[in-house]
């Protein structure tokens, strides 16, 4: 039983250590995550401009969506770096070396950082990135940028260390000109506050969650995101509904009358196209082989050949108006089909604002899912569209659609549609995937390569 406990308690240590180990890192990638973010908001609504309440382009609504957007973003981006800070600086501190040989102390820990410089580059560029960001929407611009590279007290250096700082500042790089300078250090005993100001921000914070005002921010949050979806449902009905309703009744009352009228004036043919000739002639054939072969066995009452003649020609009648009705159809669902498309086009450009809003409430409900959710539905669409049975699924949809709109069914166009469009869909999910969710979610690209092994 001590056993057990002590090996449960070691690894508990462990798993806390290894915690505390990635803190800084994970910080900092969710503080990038929220300034991508924002910038993503400003390049794609506001030109690359800043994210401002008083744009001409948009209404109050969507406005305000925006403002709570930039606000929440903001708060993860502070809140991240503050840990980011205040976890990189304890440590700093606790794998501090005892104070001996300080010069050669500087020395090794430069050796180190020339070491792991492809990963401080990442860091620093990151941070650079937070900086910029945020600078566009902070007020204190004294404040230093979080990229700052604490520099190294001088001390009685050998010209050898001073031979490998001095390479060590030459290839520093992550700030403008490619050159990085080491500044003044700023030790702890050489901090105006008792405190680190990562502890004194972390207070800062709390203070400001309990804010009477706090619940008048998050009633005002969830008053948006309501408006928001509220917004999104109605377009997308609107969106659903407009077409299917304009096709009906286009077709009905206005298409379905002049076609007809048509085409009993001109004594227009009674197959549109040959599949639907070929369609009746079966059908015809088969119910003559039919009607013989129960005559021949005895299971309807025997008839002559003149009957039999008499109920292939009623036959024929009625497949003769059935597919006259058919090719009629077809040419009325051209018509219906054009006018269908001309009200969805107007609901798009008349929807601009809606449109943004429908955009930002999917990129919330599809990045809001978890990595595992995010890679399995990747996977089904993928599978279904560009997959191995994938073929099977678009002949269908094209010969369902060249039969609605009364078109022969031309098997080379829908091969060579089937070697083309499931390919180029493919590289435009892998493109999305390796360019934009690869940036936003890397974790859940990392899923879906797992799953997808």
């Amino acid at each position: 039983m001590k056993t057990f406990s002590f090996n449960t308690l070691n690894s508990y240590i462990r798993q806390a250590n290894q915690w505390f180990n990635t803190t800084p890192e994970r910080s900092l990638d969710q503080a990038y995550q929220a300034a991508l973010m924002i910038k993503a908001i400003e390049d794609e609504h506001f030109g690359g401009n800043k994210i401002t309440a008083q744009s001409s382009t948009y209404g109050s609504n969507v406005a305000s969506y925006f403002q709570t957007d930039l606000k929440k973003y903001l708060n993860i981006a502070k809140i991240r770096l503050t840990e980011f800070k205040a976890s990189r600086y304890f440590k700093n501190l606790y794998q501090q070396q005892p104070p001996l040989k300080q010069a050669e102390r500087i020395v090794d820990s430069r050796e180190v950082y020339v070491e792991n410089k492809e990963k401080s580059l990442v860091i620093i560029e990151k941070l650079k990135f937070i900086d910029e960001v945020l600078g566009r929407y902070t007020l204190d611009k004294d404040i230093k940028p979080s990229y700052s590279v604490v520099s190294i007290p001088k001390t009685n250096i050998t010209s050898v260390d001073e031979e490998k700082i001095a390479h060590t500042k030459l290839n520093y790089p992550g700030v403008p000109g490619g050159k990085q300078e080491i500044s003044d250090v700023e030790t702890i005993s050489d901090k105006t506050g008792i405190l680190p100001r990562s502890i004194l921000g972390t207070f800062k914070r709390l203070r400001r969650d309990l804010d009477p005002q706090a619940e008048n921010e998050v009633i005002k949050n969830f008053r948006t995101s309501k408006a928001k979806t509220l917004i999104s449902i109605k377009f997308i009905l609107l969106l659903i509904l407009i077409p299917l309703l304009t096709q009906q009744v286009t077709k009905t009352f206005i298409v379905s009358p002049i076609v007809d009228q048509v085409r009993e004036s001109s004594n227009s043919g009674i197959f549109l196209n040959i599949d639907l000739e070929e369609e009746a002639f079966t059908e015809l054939e088969r119910f003559e082989k039919e009607l013989k072969f129960k005559n021949l066995i005895g299971l309807v009452p025997k008839i002559s050949s003149e009957e039999i003649e008499e109920q292939i020609k009623e036959k024929a009648d009625k497949l003769q108006k059935e597919f006259q009705g058919k090719s009629s159809n077809a040419v009325k669902n051209v018509f219906a089909d054009i006018f269908s498309l001309v009200a969805f086009a107007t609901v798009i450009l008349t929807s601009r604002q809606d449109i943004l809003v429908l955009k930002s409430f999917i990129d919330d409900m599809i990045y809001g899912l978890s990595d595992s959710a995010k890679a399995f539905i990747i996977i089904l669409f993928t599978d279904i569209f560009v997959g191995f049975h994938s073929p099977h699924g678009w002949e269908v949809i094209l010969e369902t659609i060249a039969e609605h709109l009364g078109l022969p069914a031309n098997r080379e166009f829908n091969f060579l549609f089937i070697a083309t469009f499931p390919v180029i869909l493919d590289t435009v999910f892998k493109y999305w995937i390796f360019r934009y969710l690869n940036r936003i979610s890397p974790s859940a690209v990392a899923t879906y390569r797992n799953m997808n092994e």
